[in-house]
Formats: structure tokens, C-alpha cells, sequence
């Protein structure tokens, strides 16, 4: 597969890779309406720079950018937001009520990726958080509507990977700029039979049943496109969403069983094999032409952290 920093997927639209720790991990997305630009996603810092040379090298100004939108605030979504508002001169933040208060101060963001990956390895994978000044910050609400140039955005509140979550419908491509609430599909792991997919279930705030009443929400809009952060674009997404569904159920199931035979210093890494396993299985149906070592350099990370997430879960409502 040759791999392409930037990737037009059709509609005036640009994948970004972000390039946080590998390629085709996570996207970012540039969108045209008119005249102007929105900011779909920013990636971490680090990313920064290759939002800027891309904007460069369309000749696009700074002043045209309107709108840093990030779907929620997961640092491999929003870390990047404080660092492009310092330089895009006219652009409003536009973001979840629940996670405004985190862009406007985001030391707590930042202390609890620190605590989690020690302060050299945060800097590496997410450079820094910068702070973005209150006034220029809009809360989108449930419904709520906002135009790039000539063209409509509308904000869909989704909660189930987490509270501070929203998805972003675009009407003109029939499209839902989906963050985590649409699932995983790398590329690297589609097969004749089309892309694979599945559920983020990662910590903090993993709620089953509100994800899945999220996915139909999706859904029931018809549309013809997803734009995943992780990873790019899918097509076709009612059967990939009936899979999704499928699969949360599944997770919900591995997490219960695993608590009930594992103390709870067992119960994560009864998880990580449990889930590890689940995916090997349902890669192996889906005829993945990557080997054994290459399906767990694509899933290594996000095996570790759903099944984090279902612990969080499971001990929340009192395993």
C-alpha cells in the first residue's frame, strides 16, 4: 500500500495524516465551503505543521480558515487546537459543551496524559496542549448549525465513547465526520470483502448502550460516507453499523465473562487476551492478507486500550 500524507476523498475534502506515532493512524480533515475552511479534527501539536503546509501549498490563506472543530477531546483529537488557533487569525473553535472548559484550560488534559505516558513520551507523541482564549470558543449544542461559506455543518451530540462527544454531518457529501463514534477501519487491515471495523471501547467513559443508540442516530441520517479519525474515509455505512452494533454486545460480553473468572489485578490482562483473540478471530473471517505480526502492530495499541476501557467500565458499575 503506498501511503499518502494527504489524501483527497472526494466532496472538497483532504485527509490529513496527523502523524501521531505511526502512518494511518489517525486523520484530520480539511473542508472548503465557498471561500472558506473548516478544520475537521487537528490531530496532537505536532501535528500542526502539516496542517500548515498543506494550507501553503493550496494557497490558501489563514484568514480563510472559519472553524477548528475537533469531535471531542481526546488528545489525538484536540491536541492540536490551542497550537493552530495561535495561527489562524479569524477561525472559532467550535466544540462540545462539555469539553470547552478543557480547550479554554487544558492542564488537566495534559496532566493526565502525563501521568499515563511520563512527561518525555508525552512530548514525543503529543508535543504540548496550548490554551485557547474563552472568546473565541462556540459550544455547539445538540442540532446546532454552522456554515463554512455556502455550506451547512451540523452537529450531532454522541455520547458513548465519551460525553464531550459530537459528530458532524455534511450535508453536501451526505457525509458524518464520525470521530471514535463510528468505530476503527484501517486501511491497511480492509480485504476483498471490504473494510474492517470496530468499536472503540477506550477509557473513560465507555457506555455501552448510550454508544450504540449514538451508531443508530448515524445511521438513521442515511448517509452514503463516513470520515473516520481512525482511519479515512468508508462508503456503504449501514452494514458496517449493524457490525458495530453486533460487536459492542461482543465487547460487553468478553468484559463479563472475564470478570466473572479473574480477580481484579487479573481482570485487564484477562481482557487483553480476551479481545486480542476476539479481533484475531473476526480478522481471520474477514480474510486480512496481514500476518499474525503485522495484525498486531495495526492493533497492539487499540487492544490495550479497549480493554483498559472495559475494566474502567465493568469496575464503574461494580463488577
Amino acid at each position: 500500500m503506498v501511503f499518502q500524507m494527504y489524501q483527497d476523498v472526494g466532496f472538497d475534502i483532504t485527509r490529513i495524516d496527523t502523524g501521531m506515532m505511526r502512518e494511518g493512524l489517525a486523520a484530520c480533515y480539511l473542508l472548503k465551503g465557498g471561500d472558506s475552511y473548516a478544520v475537521i479534527e487537528t490531530g496532537t501539536h505536532n501535528t500542526v505543521p502539516r496542517i500548515l503546509a498543506l494550507l501553503e501549498a493550496q494557497g490558501i490563506a489563514l484568514a480563510q480558515v472559519k472553524y477548528v472543530i475537533p469531535t471531542h477531546v481526546h488528545l489525538d483529537h484536540a491536541g492540536g487546537v490551542g497550537g493552530l488557533m495561535q495561527v489562524l487569525p479569524e477561525a472559532t473553535l467550535l466544540v462540545h459543551p462539555r469539553g470547552a472548559r478543557h480547550m479554554i484550560d487544558p492542564s488537566k488534559l495534559k496532566a493526565g496524559a502525563m501521568a499515563v505516558y511520563g512527561e518525555q513520551a508525552f512530548t514525543d507523541i503529543y508535543g504540548d496542549v496550548i490554551p485557547v482564549d474563552e472568546h473565541r470558543v462556540r459550544s455547539m449544542e445538540d442540532g446546532a448549525e454552522a456554515m463554512v461559506g455556502d455550506r451547512k455543518l451540523v452537529f450531532i451530540d454522541t455520547p458513548g465513547h465519551a460525553r464531550h462527544h459530537f459528530c458532524i454531518y455534511d450535508p453536501t457529501s451526505n457525509g458524518i465526520f464520525t470521530g471514535d463514534t463510528f468505530g476503527l477501519s484501517y486501511p491497511s487491515l480492509d480485504s476483498e470483502k471490504g473494510p474492517f471495523i470496530f468499536p472503540t471501547t477506550t477509557p473513560v467513559q465507555f457506555d455501552p448502550d448510550a454508544l450504540k443508540d449514538s451508531i443508530r442516530r448515524l445511521l438513521a441520517l442515511n448517509p452514503a460516507h463516513m470520515y473516520l479519525t481512525h482511519y479515512g474515509r468508508v462508503d456503504n455505512p449501514e452494514p458496517l453499523g449493524q457490525q458495530l452494533l453486533d460487536m459492542v454486545d461482543d465487547f460487553v460480553a468478553l468484559a463479563e465473562q472475564c470478570a466473572e473468572t479473574s480477580t481484579d489485578e487479573e481482570l485487564e490482562a484477562r481482557l487483553m487476551d480476551a479481545v486480542g483473540t476476539y479481533l484475531t478471530q473476526r480478522l481471520e473471517a474477514h480474510e486480512c492478507p496481514l500476518s499474525a505480526a503485522q495484525v498486531q502492530e495495526a492493533l497492539g495499541l487499540d487492544i490495550r486500550l479497549n480493554s483498559q476501557g472495559l475494566a474502567v467500565w465493568l469496575r464503574s458499575r461494580g463488577k
